[in-house]
């Protein structure tokens, strides 16, 4: 006899059925009992009536786990309308010692340092392991939509020469006799790539060495690259970016509909097309608006990507907003500037509901222009961007690219607190494990 899941057993109503799962719990009313058996589907009540089952589950407590088989029989007040009756259940794996937090309840009760410490059981709870498949739901989405869009996934380094961002927020690791460090992003591979393939995006992690200790930042996250080529400038890479998003949101809604329901997942408001303002422009708005004069900064606190993205909700009922131009000192080298105004950058970040979600924008693509960004930087050494470079000897179309950060999405579109609650297994400045 096969195994089932239990949400399958609605179609199997009249047969002796097999089924395999977690003790849930056991609810003792006397003559008869009723176990709820968890599998990864769902969930489904087993009646436990004689006295010889009921003193096999002696001493056992949930998450043992347990073989089902029995009759599935139609009944009203069991969840699904259907339950297991004359079982025969064997125990897999027995459980005798309490869980750290209980996992039978609607609600996880348990602090974040606490859940954190004991995350190998407490992700077994319907709500965390429902919002990992919605993070699931957003890689594939992200794929779905640019396959359709003639991209090409590509997997690139982790262990790399040199920092991708420059600066000293890497994480150094012994190579045989020498230091590599853990990719801070795909940045340079990918755009090499552009000259293979035109248009190529990954899903993989990186590693910021940055002594962040906020509720917005890990050291290693998830992040959903693309790079594309033959662009006019950034706002290309913006409009597909619009695609792409809009195409995760979809996927979501379309196969993902019990676990936003089940997350009480609000999806964005999202017009035609997201707005979009120009940094400088930004800064005036913030003094007019708020009485801030943060005018001359590099770069936009995050109690300025709030009130923005406040201002965005009301004047264009977007839950997203574009603010382009970032000042040319706050981006990478590798970074094209605006034709018309070189103190800015054609590159963009994406707000959603004012926290910033995106990093993007228009790379150079001309050998010496590297060469002269490189050495406006500092960088007088050049021996570790020499492969990178050579790309770029031989020709490269103009191009561009951006990055999603999966856990800051997730984090953003279910309101969560703190991103560490939208991560598997948070890597930040105090904890390696579990």
């Amino acid at each position: 006899m096969d195994r089932i899941y239990t949400n399958e057993i609605g179609s199997h109503i009249g047969e002796r059925v097999h089924l395999a799962g977690w003790l849930h719990t056991l609810r003792r009313m006397g003559g008869i009992n009723f176990l709820l058996l968890r599998d990864v589907r769902g969930i489904v009540q087993v009646v436990v009536d004689t006295p010889e089952t009921l003193a096999g589950l002696e001493g056992m407590l949930p998450e043992t786990v347990l073989r089902v088989t029995g009759d599935a029989v139609a009944e009203a007040q069991a969840p699904g309308g259907v339950e297991i009756r004359r079982p025969q259940i064997e125990i897999l794996s027995p459980v005798r010692d309490a869980l750290p937090f209980p996992l039978n309840k609607p609600e996880l009760k348990a602090g974040l340092p606490t859940f954190l410490d004991h995350a190998v059981v407490g992700l077994r709870h319907g709500q965390k392991s429902a919002l990992f498949r919605l993070s699931a739901g957003v890689m594939a989405g992200f794929r779905a939509a640019l396959n359709d869009l003639g991209f090409t996934e590509i997997q690139t380094p982790k262990l790399v020469e040199a920092a991708t961002e420059g600066g000293a927020n890497v994480f150094g690791v012994k190579y045989f006799d020498r230091t590599a460090y853990l990719a801070q992003s795909p940045q340079f591979y990918k755009q090499i790539m552009v000259g293979v393939f035109e248009r190529v995006y990954e899903v993989g992690p990186v590693f910021r060495a940055e002594p962040h200790d906020t509720i917005r930042h890990i050291n290693e996250y998830v992040s959903l690259d693309v790079e594309m080529g033959f662009i006019r400038d950034h706002r290309d890479v913006m409009a597909v970016l619009t695609r792409v998003i809009r195409g995760i949101l979809d996927h979501l809604q379309s196969h993902y509909a019990a676990e936003l329901a089940q997350l009480s997942a609000v999806l964005p408001a999202m017009p035609p097309e997201f707005p979009a303002i120009y940094f400088p422009e930004a800064q005036e708005l913030i003094l007019q608006k708020w009485g801030e004069d943060c005018r001359g900064e590099p770069d936009l606190a995050p109690q300025h990507e709030r009130w923005l993205g406040e201002w965005a909700k009301q004047a264009y009922g977007s839950d997203f907003l574009f603010v382009t131009g970032y000042p040319m000192g706050k981006r990478p080298f590798y970074t094209h500037p605006n034709p018309s105004d070189p103190r800015y950058s054609n590159s963009f970040d994406l707000l959603f509901r004012g926290t910033e979600l995106v990093t993007g924008g228009q790379r150079l693509h001309l050998y010496q222009d590297y060469l002269d960004s490189a050495a406006a930087r500092g960088y007088t050494d050049l021996g570790p961007f020499e492969t990178y470079f050579e790309a770029f000897k031989y020709g490269m179309p103009p191009h561009g690219g951006f990055a999603i950060g999966l856990e800051r999405f997730i984090m953003q579109l279910l309101g969560l607190e703190n991103i560490r609650l939208a991560t598997l297994f948070p890597r930040d400045l105090t904890r390696l494990a579990p």
